[in-house]
């Protein structure tokens, strides 16, 4: 009988950790996901889009200058000012708790000039709250705060 409850014990400790270990919040996978993110971003991906965010979800950007709900986030992207020639997120650092995952890092986002040859580039300093929620992973909450452009302010 002891035997069964140990095997029983050490069976469930290791399904735990495999479940743990499946989670959408793993740095891996959510490193990916954010970059599948910035590039919906880039493209106006509403589909991905909106399956990746959650309902509340808000963006507070530079100083608060403007904050946006999913709706206007969405939006947004189908009707761009200018479509961006590039958006990479780098620098990235992870912290979670329980089932929640804040990602940290700088995003630049090359945009072209007039011209059309040669592009300029602003980096801004983000967070983002990813919760996972019924085993998947949802974008609660954005904020940014430009730290550097390669235009003449």
């Amino acid at each position: 009988m002891k035997k069964h409850l140990l095997m029983t014990a050490c069976v469930m400790s290791l399904m735990g950790a495999v479940v743990q270990a499946q989670s959408c919040l793993d740095t891996e996978k959510l490193v990916k996901l954010d970059a599948e993110y910035e590039n919906a971003l880039r493209k106006g991906d509403v589909q991905f889009l909106d399956k990746l965010l959650a309902p509340e979800f808000q963006w507070v950007h530079n100083l608060a200058s403007l904050k946006e709900t999913k709706a206007q986030l969405l939006l947004r992207v189908q009707q761009p000012e200018e479509q961006p020639k590039a958006r990479r997120a780098h620098d990235l650092s992870l912290q979670r708790l329980d089932k929640t995952g804040v990602l940290q890092g700088l995003s630049s986002v090359e945009k072209w000039n007039p011209d059309g040859k040669t592009f300029r580039t602003s980096r801004y300093q983000f967070m983002r709250t990813y919760v996972e929620h019924k085993g998947e992973c949802k974008l609660l909450a954005v904020q940014t705060m430009k730290v550097w452009s390669s235009e003449a302010d």
